[in-house]
């Protein structure tokens, strides 16, 4: 069975514990527009490893404070 894998983060939460550090802060101190960061945030798309490490750098943090990720079964699907 193949495995995918579920990225989840805690982005909004570092922002919040940040002063409120608002998306557009966020994006240009890792380089990218404030539409990634939403993306990213909302789990719409994954960042690249180093945008990931960008972000965790932009709150002063390790990145596994601020990505996690589970893989989770699929099941093979015959029809």
């Amino acid at each position: 069975m193949a495995k995918k894998i579920e990225i989840t983060n805690n982005i909004r939460r570092l922002r919040f514990f940040a002063d409120e550090m608002s998306q557009q802060t966020l994006a240009e101190k890792a380089g990218v527009s404030r539409q990634t960061i939403i993306a990213i945030e909302g789990s719409k798309y994954s960042p690249s490893l180093e945008l990931a490490f960008r972000i965790a750098d932009a709150f002063g943090v390790k990145i596994g404070e601020v990505f996690d990720y589970q893989a989770i079964e699929e099941k093979n699907k015959e029809i």
